[in-house]
Formats: structure tokens, C-alpha cells, sequence
């Protein structure tokens, strides 16, 4: 199920459309002005976990010129595109439940809305502990799964966002994400609500 509808998705479907469609546009927009605050501080070995096809990673290797920028997704199609549009940034086709990496690899890693749509979430967060390094940050976007999230999501998904159909399997909110971040045995480190509340970006660092 969880690649069905992977390959419901076009490729480059975030980078055409928030070029073609003003709710997209806003959306993320929005969202990076939320989330780079966050990176400023970024250095070293940098891994975006749900780069799908590359439109945030390269707002990320922009702002952060001299890190090492890997990028990973399970959608071959969007991978694909990605490597050919941004050919400076390391992208890999890996499942975030499965990461190719070896042990504290990495000094940071990015995870935007990523993990609800992920089964069996908790082992991407058993990947992402493994690869980082000690004391490493991850910075985690998500929508907060609230009444007027899903509110909107479910008329999105019944037309604009058709791909996306069936897509959100392990929505949780704010509070249930911090729980399991710390379950996971990471410390909390900022909060910040964007979107009207609709999404949150939890900083978070390895113990």
C-alpha cells in the first residue's frame, strides 16, 4: 500500500507545482520560512530524510552552501528527477525505515512531513538515532493533525491533492510526536507553530 501510493505521484510533483499552483505556493512558501530559521546553525554531514524530488533539499544546499547535502526517498521516479535538476546534491533511492548509512554518520538531519506518511514510523526514528552522531540535531516538520488540518486535507486530497489520496497513516499530534521523540531518546530543544497552526517544526538533539 505504502508504495502504491508512492507511485501515484508524479515525479517532480512539489517542484512543477508550486510553480503552477497558488495553494502549493503558500503551503511551502510558508513552510520554509518556518523551517529555515532552524538550519542556520547546519554544518558538516546534512541528510533530508523524505526529500521527494528535491525542491526543499535545494532550498537547503542555497542556504547552507558548504554542507555535504544527502538527500533520501523511496520514489525512484522522484529521486530520478531530483539527481538530474540538482546534480550538486548526494540524492539516494533508500527507505527511511532502512537507511544505507553507517553508525553517527551524520551531524544533522531534516525530516519534513516524512513520517505520517511512513509505516511502522518509529523504525525511520530507530534510523535517524543511528546515523547521527552524539549531541547531533533533527529538525522535524509535520502537520499537527488537528480538526482543521484534517478539515482541509480531506477536501485537498479530493481534488488538487488526489495523489495523495490514502497518503497519511501515522498522523500524530504535537504532543504525541514530542513523546515519541523522547521515546526515542531525544531532547526537545525548540518548538514553533506555522500555518495557523496547522503545522509544527519540533528541534530536537541526540542524548
Amino acid at each position: 500500500m505504502y508504495k502504491e501510493i508512492l507511485n501515484q505521484v508524479p515525479s517532480g510533483y512539489y517542484d512543477r507545482g508550486v510553480k503552477s499552483n497558488p495553494f502549493q505556493w503558500i503551503w511551502h512558501s510558508w513552510k520554509w520560512y518556518s523551517l529555515k530559521s532552524f538550519l542556520v546553525n547546519f554544518s558538516g554531514e546534512v541528510l533530508d530524510v523524505g526529500c521527494a524530488d528535491g525542491h526543499l533539499t535545494s532550498k537547503i544546499k542555497e542556504l547552507l552552501p558548504t554542507v555535504n547535502l544527502t538527500g533520501v526517498d523511496l520514489h525512484k521516479r522522484s529521486i530520478n528527477y531530483a539527481k538530474k535538476k540538482w546534480p550538486q546534491i548526494n540524492f539516494v533511492i533508500a527507505d527511511a525505515r532502512e537507511l544505507p548509512f553507517g553508525d553517527r554518520e551524520f551531524d544533522n538531519i531534516i525530516c519534513v512531513e516524512t513520517l505520517e506518511h511512513v509505516p511502522e514510523n518509529e523504525k525511520a526514528l530507530d534510523e535517524i538515532y543511528r546515523v547521527l552522531v552524539k549531541d547531533g540535531t533533527l529538525v522535524v516538520c509535520q502537520d499537527t493533525d488537528s480538526f482543521l488540518f484534517n478539515f482541509i486535507w480531506f477536501f485537498w486530497v479530493r481534488w488538487k491533492g488526489k495523489v495523495w489520496e490514502g497518503a497519511h497513516i501515522n498522523c500524530v499530534k504535537p504532543d504525541k510526536l514530542e513523546k515519541l521523540l523522547k521515546k526515542h531518546k531525544f531532547r526537545i530543544v525548540d518548538k514553533k507553530f506555522s500555518h495557523l497552526g496547522l503545522e509544527v517544526t519540533i528541534k530536537a538533539r541526540k542524548v
